[in-house]
């Protein structure tokens, strides 16, 4: 590890959903624009090993890194915002430390001892930390705390962090509690009091923070930061505002900036506060604040009441609509309400420029998504599946254009007299659910002459995956026969990636997830495309 590393904590209190991921990875975006190197780790309390058999409904979306972990959607936010890598190195659980320690313990490792929270669960917990500072050449490690301080889950992890500065000490570790600043509609007042009570709760676990985010309606009265200060014991240059944003969370980094949080966290450090350059970042919100166009996105989607189910999709969409200059507006449509009104498929896709399916899993609202993919192929609308939407896509495809009656995925019908959709060999003896997954990047050549070539502009490309399920590929031929390219394929064992239809405008779907490698300053290839293609129908339409 580097002895020059220093290390940054964020923890949070009063009540959960106040935007510590946002706030660190925009911090981490701000470090980078001044020339350093970080990497940011999120701790979640909870005792899943990790959230992939967790439920969208009250988890959100399942982020997926290039090593093929499956993490909490904040690690999107990171790798959105900052340039670094992230493994399954930055995705700790109380379940991945609890189960690392019973099994040295079972092993014998402890050589008989008592095993308890203090040291050996504590430790592990440190050890993490260490290791992705030890893993890369790195000016800053950050962690993230995921919960509320108060939560018993939490306090681990609290006292872990306690005990890095205990050993390092403050000159190469610093805290920053995000809190919330309520008002009170009757009186309109901001109130400091929930503050109070969770800095000092912090305090009672040992842990004294040096910066405060203060996530409230609208800023802070110079009176009020004052009085926060003295109560929460920190300089009142360190009580910062963190105002709901009514615009784009990517201008979240600049409202910091302009109170200098970036500034007040070097400073800290004894750090040079070199010029922050974030040219590419700033082109971005040019575009993203001056939009020229606007186009009408429609998602097809059996999560969509829950805002944080498609997180990386919805992401992935406005990053392509800005590089096309365009103003995006999501119409969330939920795939259920479809099935159970199929008649309304020709009025809910009236003025909308594109259709994105994206992944899920079970049938439940299945022929909703099927209704609206053929919708699209039939009128010829912009059409983008991603994971399951490839899948309903070829459900649809087998039945009404190649007169496989009633074909299907084994997941939804295993007794389909035409399973197009069915299990990789090895994954019908896989009895577990958690991590078993075909997970993380994998190589996807693609065909010459296709379409998907033609937007990667590459021969082959390296995307990420979540699914069990594949196109079965005893049906390639009528397939082909029918007009369907199978543009991408892994060709290891030959799984189908990609489709497309040539005679369609726009009609691709894939088997990966693109959304999860699309950046605000590097927006995915297909995204992009995609959006191209909607503007070009809107305009025919209109």
């Amino acid at each position: 590890m580097n002895i020059n590393t220093k290390f940054i904590f964020v923890t949070g209190g009063v009540c959960s959903s106040l935007g510590k991921g946002i706030s660190i990875a925009s911090l981490g975006l701000l470090l980078e624009g001044h020339g350093y190197k970080v990497s940011i780790i999120k701790m979640d309390p909870y005792l899943n090993i990790d959230p992939g058999t967790m439920s969208p409904f009250q988890h959100g979306e399942v982020y997926v890194t290039e090593d093929g972990a499956e993490t909490d959607l904040d690690l999107g936010y990171y790798e959105r915002f900052t340039s670094a890598e992230y493994t399954r190195k930055n995705s700790v659980t109380t379940g991945q430390i609890y189960y690392t320690v019973i099994q040295r313990e079972r092993r014998g490792d402890y050589l008989g001892r008592t095993v308890q929270v203090i040291p050996h669960i504590t430790d592990e917990i440190k050890s993490r930390v260490y290791n992705v500072a030890a893993s890369y050449d790195l000016d800053f490690v950050m962690v993230e705390i995921g919960g509320t301080v108060g939560d018993i889950e939490s306090i681990p992890f609290i006292e872990a962090i306690r005990q890095i500065r205990q050993e390092l000490g403050s000159n190469r570790v610093l805290n920053v509690h995000v809190t919330l600043v309520p008002t009170l509609s009757v009186a309109g007042e901001q109130k400091t009091k929930p503050t109070q009570h969770s800095v000092k709760e912090l305090m009672e676990l040992g842990i004294i923070p040096d910066i405060l985010l203060c996530r409230s309606g609208q800023l802070l009265t110079a009176e009020l930061k004052s009085k926060i200060a003295l109560f929460c014991n920190v300089s009142e240059r360190n009580v910062i505002s963190a105002v709901d944003i009514k615009g784009f969370i990517y201008e979240i980094p600049y409202m910091f900036h302009d109170q200098k949080y970036d500034d007040i966290v070097l400073e800290h450090f004894k750090m040079d506060v070199k010029p922050l350059k974030m040219r590419a970042w700033d082109n971005f919100m040019k575009s993203l604040l001056n939009p020229m166009k606007h186009v009408r996105i429609a998602v097809v989607g059996k999560y969509i009441s829950l805002q944080d189910s498609y997180r990386s999709i919805y992401e992935a969409i406005l990053h392509g609509a800005t590089a096309n200059n365009a103003r995006l507006e999501i119409v969330r449509v939920d795939s259920e309400d479809l099935e159970n009104k199929p008649e309304s498929t020709g009025d809910l896709f009236n003025d909308i420029d594109g259709i994105l399916v994206p992944g899920g899993f079970g049938d439940r609202g299945i022929e909703g998504k099927i209704l609206a993919i053929s919708h699209a192929r039939k009128n010829t609308i912009p059409f983008f599946g991603i994971c399951l939407g490839l899948e309903c896509a070829v459900i649809e495809f087998a039945r009404n254009v190649c007169g496989l009656a009633g074909a299907n995925s084994k997941e939804f019908d295993a007794g389909t007299a035409y399973p197009v959709i069915s299990l990789l060999e090895d994954q019908e003896i896989v009895l577990e659910k958690g991590g078993t997954m075909r997970l993380g990047a994998y190589l996807c050549q693609l065909a010459q002459g296709s379409r998907v070539r033609a937007i990667y502009g590459t021969e082959s490309v390296m995307e990420r995956h979540r699914h069990r399920y594949e196109f079965t590929n005893r049906y390639r031929e009528v397939f082909e026969a029918n007009g369907m390219v199978f543009g991408g394929v892994h060709p290891a064992i030959d799984l189908v990636e990609t489709i497309e239809l040539p005679e369609h405008p726009w009609f691709i779907a894939s088997q990966f997830h693109p959304e999860f490698k699309s950046k605000p300053i590097k927006p995915h290839p297909l995204f992009r495309d995609f959006i191209r293609a909607s503007l070009e129908y809107g305009m025919k339409s209109s």
